[in-house]
């Protein structure tokens, strides 16, 4: 088989409903590429802005991985599910009557700073060569070492009855989910994240991303360079 021979970085928009690689199978097919990569899973339930490397640039990935991050998540109280997310499979439910708008701002702020976070279950990560999410689905839970991240800021943007909405930015291999439980557990109540958009990598920003359908077969034109002293497309 004859694939073009491209090379680039494209802003992409990912959609509900779809996993990270089947985005990346998407993109490889539509511009008969041989190597794609993306730079970042976002879980099937979240949307938002992903890097996806196309041709040689899949050996610059290091350089997008550790970029700090920007999301927007609504999170509800009540319920806690085995993901984290609506994905899940709800495990418990919890009264929230006691919680306030002024108890929930001040339960995200006390994260802000350095912290020592426990990926979930249903994740990436792989333990002796296999993914945690693959046990996971076997119902097979493991222990995970805590790692540190940092949150740069976490603001509440919305607050009703029985959900809330926060802006965080934060450094690379942060877990919204598990901030969302983290917070519940703050308020003594159960939480779930029913909304994730990732809307900053770096400097790349969602605004700048194509949607998929933008993105024309065997067509280059979609790909960007970067200047990667600066980390700006040239």
């Amino acid at each position: 088989m004859q694939y073009n021979d491209f090379s680039g970085l494209i802003l992409v928009n990912k959609p509900t409903g779809i996993t990270s690689f089947k985005l990346v199978h998407i993109i490889k097919k539509k511009l008969n590429v041989k190597k794609a990569g993306h730079c970042g899973t976002l879980d099937p339930l979240a949307s938002g802005l992903m890097i996806i490397l196309v041709g040689k640039y899949t050996k610059f990935q290091d350089k997008f991985m550790k970029q700090d991050k920007v999301y927007r998540a609504t999170i509800k109280f009540g319920i806690k599910t085995d993901s984290g997310d609506l994905d899940g499979k709800i495990i418990s439910k919890s009264d929230f009557s006691h919680v306030t708008k002024e108890l929930t701002e001040q339960a995200c702020k006390s994260f802000i700073g350095k912290i020592n976070q426990i990926p979930p279950m249903y994740s990436a990560l792989k333990i002796n060569g296999q993914k945690l999410y693959e046990l996971a689905r076997k119902g097979i839970t493991v222990e995970r070492k805590a790692r540190e991240i940092t949150f740069y800021s976490i603001d509440l943007t919305d607050y009703q009855k029985d959900n809330f909405s926060i802006r965080v930015k934060c450094s690379s291999g942060t877990y919204i989910r598990t901030l969302s439980e983290d917070i519940g557990t703050k308020l003594k109540t159960d939480t779930v994240v029913t909304n994730l958009i990732r809307e900053e990598i770096g400097n790349f920003k969602l605004s700048d991303a194509l949607n998929i359908d933008d993105i024309k077969e065997n067509d280059n034109s979609c790909l960007k360079q970067v200047d990667f002293l600066n980390n700006k497309f040239i």
